[in-house]
């Protein structure tokens, strides 16, 4: 019997550079629900989110400004898609901070979390989000250049972004990771991706029991298939257009899908919550 094709649920679609511009995207990601409003869950608080200007860090950003939380937000390159972020999160009443930089390197994470302090005088919220993919059918075809890039940017970027924000969070500060459905059901095309969102989970119980006594919760979110720009510059023209069919919701989810997942995380509301993970992902049982 043969196996049905898959769906096409997008114009084939690619872009020949990471982390991708959501502005050249059909369709666009959807970033927030227009009629949910904020309820002051933030309020007075300070978010540093990197990869804050598109996909899910930009639904992220988004979501925190209609909680009342004022944001300053990490990317690489992408001015455009930051620069339409910052004005969405003004528009919401909010403050918002660019912070270009890579986060693969020691010194830019420091140079963000010391502009982030002069902006706001704190930090509240600390969301690890950037990461960067690139399939390869094997493992042998992983060179040494793509495997520390992929480390380097997916969880030494974590490490880094932690320690030096870790001095100036006060009790009740959270930090919230973001993780993979890769990190518990593997990818063969994403060897060296999934490996670093399995690390990522690691790092996220650890540094939890590392900080409890401090009164720092520290969780992470583990999305499934999300459309965010990464998608077509990393993937075929053929499979961004059946991306996120295999999953049981037959879909993939959107980054506004995802945002509350972060607000509860980083709200009061999950005060009795630290070293777990959260899994929007179309219903794809991973029992993580």
């Amino acid at each position: 019997m043969k196996s049905k094709p898959k769906q096409k649920t997008r114009p084939p679609q690619t872009q020949d550079k990471q982390p991708g511009i959501e502005s050249e995207m059909t369709p666009r990601p959807i970033s927030e629900k227009f009629s949910v409003r904020g309820s002051g869950r933030l309020v007075g608080k300070t978010a540093l989110i990197t990869g804050g200007d598109s996909g899910i860090g930009k639904a992220v950003a988004l979501a925190f400004a209609k909680e009342g939380a004022n944001v300053a937000i990490g990317f690489l390159n992408e001015q455009s898609d930051a620069t339409a972020t910052r004005k969405r999160v003004e528009d919401l009443g909010r403050t918002c901070l660019l912070l270009p930089g890579d986060v693969g390197r020691s010194r830019a994470c420091e140079r963000m979390v010391s502009a982030t302090l002069a902006k706001f005088d704190s930090i509240d919220i600390l969301v690890n989000n950037a990461a960067e993919q690139h399939p390869q059918e094997s493992l042998e075809k992983i060179s040494d250049e793509q495997l520390e890039r992929t480390f380097r940017t997916n969880i030494f970027a974590y490490f880094y972004l932690t320690r030096a924000a870790l001095p100036y969070l006060k009790k009740g500060a959270a930090i919230i990771n973001t993780t993979s459905v890769t990190a518990y059901r593997g990818s063969a095309q994403l060897l060296d991706y999934s490996s670093t969102k399995g690390a990522i989970v690691a790092f996220t119980r650890s540094l939890a029991l590392s900080l409890a006594d401090k009164g720092i919760r520290v969780n992470a979110v583990a999305p499934g298939p999300i459309w965010t720009p990464l998608i077509p510059s990393t993937f075929s023209k053929e499979k961004v257009a059946e991306f996120g069919t295999d999953v049981p919701m037959k879909r993939a989810g959107e980054p506004e899908e995802v945002a509350p997942c972060f607000v509860f995380l980083a709200s009061e509301e999950s005060s009795y919550i630290t070293g777990q993970v959260l899994h929007p992902n179309g219903g794809e049982i991973i029992n993580g």
